[in-house]
Formats: C-alpha cells, sequence, structure tokens
C-alpha cells in the first residue's frame, strides 16, 4: 500500500481549487461584460434620442449659430448634446428634413424648405455599436437609429423669410 505524505495531498488539492475558481470566474466575467455591453448600448440610444430632441427644439425656434446656415447649426447642437459620440466623422449619420404638415410622407428640399408651419424631422440613422464581447450573438454591430419631429413655430420678429437652410 503506497501511503501519500500530507504535501503531496495538499498539492493536488491546491490544483483542484484552482480549476474550481476557473469555473466561476469565466461565466462571473461573461455576464458583468455583457451586462456592461448591454447597459452601453441603452445608454448610446439614449443619449442619442435626446440630443435629436435637443437639435429639434433649435430647429422649431430658428436659431442659428454665428455664421452657419439652420442645418448646419441643428448638426451642431445634436453633436453637442451626443456626448461626444458623434463627432465630425459622423456628419453624415445626422439627417434634417422637412415636410409639410398636411402630408408627412412627402420631403420638402431646398429653400424655404424650412418655413413656418412645416414639420422638422432630425434623425441620427445607423450609428453602428460594436459589441465589446459578442458572446452568446454575431459578431454584427448593432445599428442604433433614432428621430425626433416637431412643427415650426412663426418666424421670430415678424420675418417674412426663414433662414438659410
Amino acid at each position: 500500500m503506497v501511503q501519500y505524505s500530507v504535501n503531496t495531498r495538499r498539492k493536488r488539492q491546491a490544483g483542484h481549487a484552482f480549476i474550481e475558481t476557473s469555473f466561476v470566474i469565466v461565466p462571473l466575467l461573461a455576464i458583468a461584460f455583457a451586462i456592461t455591453d448591454y447597459s452601453m448600448a441603452i445608454f448610446l440610444r439614449s443619449t442619442f434620442q435626446h440630443a435629436v430632441r435637443e437639435g429639434v427644439r433649435y430647429a422649431v425656434t430658428y436659431q442659428t449659430m454665428s455664421g452657419m446656415c439652420q442645418d448646419a447649426s441643428i448638426r451642431q447642437v445634436v453633436k453637442n448634446s451626443s456626448a461626444g459620440f458623434l463627432g465630425d466623422a459622423h456628419n453624415s449619420l445626422i439627417t434634417i428634413t422637412y415636410h409639410p404638415p398636411t402630408d408627412l410622407s412627402l420631403t420638402l428640399v431646398g429653400a424655404g424648405s424650412n418655413a413656418a408651419g412645416n414639420v422638422v424631422e432630425v434623425s441620427v440613422e445607423n450609428f453602428n455599436y460594436g459589441w465589446m464581447a459578442p458572446l452568446m450573438r454575431s459578431n454584427t454591430p448593432l445599428n442604433i437609429t433614432v428621430r425626433a419631429a416637431d412643427r415650426t413655430e412663426s418666424l421670430p420678429g415678424g420675418a417674412t423669410t426663414p433662414p438659410c437652410r
């Protein structure tokens, strides 16, 4: 009969403790990464929704920043309100469209499309969020799209011509 010393038994138990710890740590980290990932996606969508609402609020009052037309000013307000997630590289994702109040399926273009009473829609479309840990889903990025719209007010100060687009 072979007898094991106390040191041999302790070494074997230490190896088991390492394996048991890895069985606990790996799923725990996976859950932590998943919670962080989903929270970030929800935070981004909420931040962009706030940003486009601020852009619409800015648009309906015909405000413009110095040296900018109305659409450029609205884009800047959306970027400023996006907590730094929308930079100059994302200008193409911010869209501003004007619709007549009687038929929202029509899109107005050109000068005067931002006239009083028209509906302005500001959106961030197809922002790609790459998952930090694509555990149980494909590695395809999440596309985030948000929109906000409102009817423009009457022109300030009795003006008859809206600002440049």
